[in-house]
């Protein structure tokens, strides 16, 4: 659950200076199988490309993923950057066969789930 996600990983990412974007590749039980930092950004941005994305899901070989990254600014809202990125990476997930459970955002106090508010 996105809660389950929030509370291993924010005390890790919430007072981060920079934007980190981390893939949780998960085994066909939805069981977490390894995570992995796709890139670290600016203040308030990274890159992220799906060929970076997909490649471990790919060797692992991952069942399904969710994306997950931090707000500096401590507000979780999704930027729209965020949302035309996500959209992009479960279009890729679908070709591959590696579906994109969620996409979380980390803030210091809070967070956001596109799978709770139905943006994926």
């Amino acid at each position: 659950s996105p809660e389950d996600v929030v509370k291993q990983y924010q005390p890790l990412l919430r007072d981060l200076q920079q934007e980190v974007f981390k893939v949780l590749l998960l085994d066909s039980a939805n069981h977490l199988l390894a995570d992995e930092t796709i890139s670290v950004g600016i203040l308030n941005g990274s890159l992220v490309h799906p060929r970076e994305v997909f490649r471990r899901a790919i060797l692992e070989p991952a069942a399904s993923i969710i994306l997950m990254h931090n707000h500096p600014s401590g507000n979780p809202e999704p930027s729209s950057e965020d949302i035309q990125i996500t959209r992009q990476l479960c279009e890729a997930g679908k070709i591959m066969g590696i579906p994109v459970h969620d996409h979380i955002i980390i803030a210091l106090h809070s967070y956001a789930s596109f799978a709770e508010r139905g943006l994926l």
